[in-house]
C-alpha cells in the first residue's frame, strides 16, 4: 500500500485534483506492481507555503509546480522507478495538462513492519 502525498498550488478545481490522483495511481499500477484499487492519496493545496528553486538542475519550473511524495515498500528496481517517473509525467501532461518540468517526485521506501492499516495491528507481519 503506497501512501501518496500530492502538493499543488491553491485554487485548482476538484477535477484537477482528481486528474493528479488518477495519473499517479495509473502509473503506479502500470510500473511498480501496485493494485489499481490500492489508493490512499492525500492532496494538499499550498498558496504562499511553497518555496522552491525555479531553476534547480537547469529545469525551468513554473508556479504550477507539483510535488509528489510516494511512500511504499522497498523492493522496486531502478528501472521500475524510472518507468514510474516517466509514466507519472506522461499521465499528468495528458491530464490535467502539467508541464513535465513542473513535476517533482520523491520515493520513500520502508518495509513490511512499517505499516498498520487499522486496528493498531501490523497486518503484513502476522
Amino acid at each position: 500500500m503506497p501512501l501518496v502525498r500530492i502538493s499543488h498550488r491553491s485554487g485548482v478545481s476538484p477535477e484537477y485534483q482528481q486528474a493528479l490522483s488518477d495519473g499517479v495511481q495509473e502509473a503506479m499500477a502500470a510500473t511498480v506492481n501496485v493494485p489499481a484499487d490500492d489508493r490512499f492519496h492525500l492532496l494538499a493545496e499550498h498558496g504562499s507555503g511553497r518555496i522552491f528553486d525555479a531553476h534547480y538542475l537547469g529545469i525551468e519550473r513554473s508556479q504550477d509546480w507539483v510535488a509528489i511524495q510516494i511512500t511504499l515498500r522497498k523492493g522496486r528496481t531502478v528501472e521500475m522507478k524510472q518507468a514510474l517517473y516517466r509514466r507519472i509525467v506522461e499521465n499528468l501532461a495528458a491530464s490535467p495538462g502539467l508541464r513535465p518540468e513542473d513535476v517533482l517526485i520523491c520515493l520513500l521506501e520502508n518495509d513490511l513492519p512499517d505499516w498498520s492499516f487499522g486496528n493498531g495491528e501490523a497486518q503484513y507481519v502476522r
